[in-house]
């Protein structure tokens, strides 16, 4: 397992006190003023923080990270740091145990994935219907038997190391006559015969996040799923995820909504320097499951909000029944509520897939700005041009394209292609600013820029953006430069607050 540095400052070195864990690097520091090239991962406050360490703590520690004892005094500067930082106050009683049981999931690589669909294996002791829907799920229709037996397991092993603990999820429906249960079976590292321990998880217990440890080896995972009844069981997704415990999902802190249909949406906010504005960034595409933006918003130095969703291959644009479409819109609301920000301090911003997202809840939140890396607005031209122009190259387009439209045909297109526009057409952007960088030869979808520019009608609307000659994939680290340097001037010119020193 991954190291998990420590920062403790006090009046005793904690090393001499408490018995850590083999994972667990402490260093104690008598003062701390100068900040570490590499964050630590945790932060222990013992002891009040002198005046010219306060610069220093703000700038390393991260965010749900901070952990303060009785003995720190809140007075203004601290109480504006806990504030700042999400810190949370632990007992004196409470420290040894918490040291020994918590801090292993505070690791600072976070890590999830899905299984993909071509490792998903059907028992053949099931006699039914079969029909696989493309990459989105797979649904078997029939009789499943009168007890539980096999009907599915996942071919791949989940390997994990000793302490480790796995989050798993099961996306999946069914009709009412058929019950499901997944059943765990833990393998010795390596071996395929010696079983260490075999759990079966009912329903009920499949309505929340399945945690998994292997206590005292390594140890690998071997998943199968269940069934027994009468009727229609649409297989999905199952998820692991290196988890965090109580602590919450990929960060600290991170939050996790789910739908009546099972479907995740995640959010991380970090406060920082609570002036204006709220970024808001929604992740792109990607297979590998965490928030995207991290270390880029960060350092932007104002509030953030951080959202991502793993539906589908690697994501669904962030749009789909009205139950999810405003779990999206509240979870933005929520944190602009908290920070007491209105729509002119708020600013969406993502990259691809996210770029998408940021216009289309732009329409309902009418932000100061939309800062758009690499934008798609009509995800049907999308999954239209994998035929053509880049056969292979993104299949999950026309999965988005069937979960969303029903279809893959041309009225299929066209109706996705209007989900989009028929909303960002409504919208009133005049108080709204558009800051673009796209690129030349985009084989997902050309012309973005030049169609964004024909359906803004607003009065006093802005647009600019910069082109970038490449495909979609192409010259990521340009792209998120000019990001990061078109972010620092819209700081800069339209939120004077920010000069204020804190």
């Amino acid at each position: 397992m991954d190291e998990v540095r420590i920062l403790q400052l006090g009046e005793e070195d904690w090393r001499n006190i408490y018995a850590l864990p083999e994972i667990v690097r402490l260093d104690y520091v008598c003062r701390f003023v100068d900040v570490p090239n590499k964050p630590y991962d945790m932060c222990f406050l013992d002891r009040t923080p002198m005046e010219d360490e306060m610069e220093a703590l703000y700038q390393t520690v991260k965010a749900y990270t901070l952990f303060v004892t009785g003995r720190v005094k809140q007075k203004e500067g601290i109480a504006w740091l806990c504030k700042s930082k999400k810190a949370q106050y632990i007992a004196k009683e409470d420290i040894q145990r918490f040291l020994l049981e918590e801090t292993r999931y505070y690791f600072s690589k976070p890590h999830g994935e899905k299984f993909w669909f071509q490792n998903l294996t059907i028992s053949r002791n099931f006699q039914g219907a079969i029909q696989w829907n493309g990459n989105y799920n797979v649904t078997l229709t029939g009789g499943f038997g009168e007890n539980f037996f096999q009907t599915v397991f996942w071919r791949n092993h989940i390997v994990m190391q000793k302490g480790q603990v796995i989050d798993l999820w099961l996306e999946y429906d069914k009709t009412p006559g058929v019950s499901v249960a997944l059943t765990v079976t833990q393998l010795a590292g390596g071996s395929m015969a010696d079983i260490l321990k075999r759990q079966e998880f009912k329903e009920s217990e499949l309505e929340q996040v399945i945690s998994v440890e292997s206590e005292k080896v390594n140890s690998d995972l071997f998943l199968s799923l269940s069934a027994k009844g009468i009727g229609e069981l649409r297989i999905i997704a199952l998820h692991y995820r290196n988890s965090r415990g109580k602590h919450g999902y990929f960060l600290p802190g991170g939050e996790r909504y789910v739908t009546t249909k099972r479907e995740e949406l995640f959010a991380y906010f970090d406060p920082r320097d609570m002036k204006p504005p709220l970024n808001v960034f929604f992740s792109g595409w990607e297979i590998t499951e965490n928030f995207q933006g991290y270390n880029l918003n960060r350092k932007l130095g104002c509030p953030f909000l951080l959202l991502t969703e793993h539906r589908l291959m690697g994501g669904g644009f962030y749009v789909g029944s009205t139950e999810y479409e405003k779990l999206v819109t509240s979870v933005i609301e929520k944190y602009m509520k908290e920070l007491g920000f209105s729509q002119e301090q708020v600013v969406l911003s993502g990259l691809s897939m996210g770029a998408y997202a940021s216009m289309y809840y732009g329409c309902d939140i009418r932000p100061h700005a939309l800062v758009l890396m690499k934008p798609l607005a009509g995800i049907g031209n999308v999954a239209a041009n994998e035929k053509h122009f880049r056969p292979g190259g993104y299949p999950t387009s026309l999965d988005v394209l069937q979960y969303q439209s029903g279809g893959t045909d041309k009225e299929a297109v066209r109706k996705l292609n209007n989900k989009f526009w028929k909303k960002f057409d409504s919208a009133d952007w005049g108080k709204s600013k558009f800051i673009v960088t796209y690129m030349i030869e985009d084989d997902f979808e050309s012309g973005v820029y030049d169609d964004l520019i024909s359906h803004l009608h607003s009065e006093g609307v802005q647009i600019y953006g910069k082109g970038i000659h490449g495909r979609h994939g192409d010259s990521q680290k340009a792209a998120a430069n000019w990001f990061s340097r078109q972010f620092q001037k819209l700081l800069k010119e339209d939120f004077f607050e920010r000069n204020e020193k804190r």
